[in-house]
């Protein structure tokens, strides 16, 4: 069984220019050291019979702490399967996606959030409301720093096959949800994106062509900017983007051939802050 990275549930392909100027290093480096969610030493990651662009939702969270690794205590019992994790920057919320609401054993996948109580432990996860979710799948949820919810969806009414959507929580527990628009979202299949901390830079997954690779957008006022690729391998696909907080570097899933899924990172800026992401203590 291979790992893919901590944020799965994987999809398609793409083809786009390079990043250009501004971008220290010119190929992603593999990282073979542990990577842990900040609290308390866990790797909360996916895991697959193999590793796949398609949205093949056969996969399970597991919840790894040092190098050990098991289902968490809110995993879906089979045949229900879990992907794409996320848990908030205070380490209080858990946002994923499941198949377990699928009464008729589909492979539609919404997106769950459960909660961390005073007790450190995860409680019931609960289904999050339309418009949120929709009668197609969504897909790689991340929460932004100020609250709402960025996630790609194949539902029907977008701009092509997949499109970024932005969620944004009300005061009475509601959602409002409205497309990223172009240039995020366009006639091609766009289903996964990762904002930074501070707004200011966004990946997005998206197969605009051969297969899915990172498209990289920077923040003009109120619109978004695309600067081309990120620099990777363009033989094979990347996916499940994770920006540092600053927006200087981005973790993300490459094929690597014998070893299938690996962690790659990659350097936005020509001086990034090197304590991210954070490795396992010797």
């Amino acid at each position: 069984t291979h790992d893919c990275v901590a944020a799965a549930g994987r999809r398609i392909r793409s083809r786009a220019a390079a990043l250009g100027a501004g971008v220290a290093r010119e190929r992603p480096v593999r990282i073979v050291a542990d990577i842990h969610a900040g609290r308390p030493r866990d790797l909360l990651h996916a895991q697959r019979p193999e590793f796949s662009p398609v949205a093949d939702p056969r996969v399970a969270l597991r919840a790894r702490r040092v190098v050990d690794a098991a289902p968490p205590s809110f995993a879906a019992t089979p045949p229900g399967l879990d992907a794409d994790p996320f848990v908030s920057i205070d380490g209080k919320r858990l946002f994923f996606v499941s198949t377990r609401q699928n009464a008729d054993g589909g492979d539609q996948l919404d997106i769950w959030l459960t909660r961390r109580g005073a007790n450190g432990a995860w409680g019931k996860p609960q289904r999050l409301p339309e418009p949120v979710n929709s009668p197609g799948s969504e897909l790689l949820p991340r929460e932004m720093a100020d609250g709402r919810l960025v996630f790609g969806s194949d539902r029907a009414g977008g701009f092509g096959q997949g499109d970024i959507y932005i969620a944004t929580p009300r005061a009475d527990g509601g959602w409002d949800v409205a497309n990223a628009g172009a240039p995020v979202s366009t006639a091609a299949n766009e289903y996964e994106a990762d904002v930074s901390q501070d707004g200011k830079t966004l990946v997005v997954v998206a197969d605009r062509g051969a297969r899915s690779h990172l498209y990289r957008y920077r923040r003009d006022g109120e619109r978004w900017i695309e600067q081309g690729q990120v620099p990777a391998d363009d033989a094979v696909f990347q996916v499940g983007p994770l920006l540092s907080p600053r927006g200087d570097r981005v973790l993300f899933a490459q094929a690597d051939w014998e070893r299938s899924g690996e962690f790659f990172l990659v350097d936005l800026v020509e001086k990034p802050d090197g304590s991210w992401p954070p490795r396992r203590a010797p």
